[in-house]
């Protein structure tokens, strides 16, 4: 149900359930956590995560397993979903979601947390729980609006109406459409940052993400602290002395 293989300097997950459209249940959301921690100890420098088949990404959560639970069992799965969802944010590396069709839902969710989106021309998105009576639960609420805006995070809620490729690029929702396969769409976007160091990637994708939970006078202290520590990096000493130079830089993660 999860395929998780090495490509070079990438470690790819792929979801593979295309007879149910890659819908998650909660064993393969479990999946996902062991697939992410065991990437997690490679020497890779991107994770990329991928739907089998050409239909969806991931339409959601296994709705036959939402049913007969008890309020405990409802707010524990809840907190599963977003526990590993989470495991991205403090990824050692940029995690991208190649959108290959339909990511409704829980689909849509792991696709937010992932630090970068690319989808196809075909792509559909949405977070459609409104029309179940429920309400996203694996962080939708939360990472949508830092990402679209609180206007149009809460009429795509509210309403559940699906955006495509097009839309979704618009409004900020996915960074780039693929000119065909959505995998190769980001490996190719994973290779524009892959030659750089880790520990600047590092650093400054913490920057960005404090800045959106803290005021501005506290995020520039966080800023100043996180590249006084750049600057102790061997990577930046090799960088400055790869620029006087006029020559490549040899990036070591160190």
């Amino acid at each position: 149900m999860i395929a998780l293989r090495r490509d070079g300097d990438l470690a790819i997950i792929t979801l593979n359930r295309p007879e149910a459209l890659n819908a998650l249940s909660f064993e393969i959301i479990r999946a996902i956590g062991a697939a992410i921690d065991e990437a997690g100890g490679w020497d890779i420098r991107a994770l990329i995560f991928t739907g089998a088949g050409e239909k969806a990404f991931c339409a959601g959560a296994d709705i036959k397993e939402l049913t007969g639970r008890s309020l405990m069992e409802e707010r524990q799965g809840a907190e599963l979903g977003q526990a590993v969802f989470a495991k991205l944010d403090s990824f050692k590396a940029p995690s991208i979601a190649a959108i290959n069709g339909y990511a409704f839902g829980g689909g849509l969710e792991l696709a937010m947390a992932c630090t970068f989106r690319v989808a196809t021309v075909r792509a559909k998105m949405g977070l459609p729980e409104i029309k179940l009576g429920l309400i996203p639960g694996y962080g939708g609420t939360q990472r949508l609006p830092r990402l679209v805006g609180e206007a149009r995070a809460m009429e795509m809620i509210l309403t559940g109406r699906t955006v495509e490729a097009e839309e979704a690029r618009a409004i900020g929702l996915i960074h780039r459409i693929a000119d065909g396969n959505a995998l190769a769409a980001a490996q190719a976007m994973a290779a524009e940052f892959t030659c750089y160091g880790l520990p600047a990637l590092s650093f400054a994708r913490a920057a960005v993400q404090r800045a959106l939970s803290t005021p501005l006078q506290e995020g520039l202290r966080i800023e100043a602290d996180l590249s006084t520590l750049a600057f102790r990096t061997e990577d930046a000493t090799e960088g400055l002395a790869a620029f006087v130079a006029r020559r490549k830089p040899q990036f070591r993660d160190r």
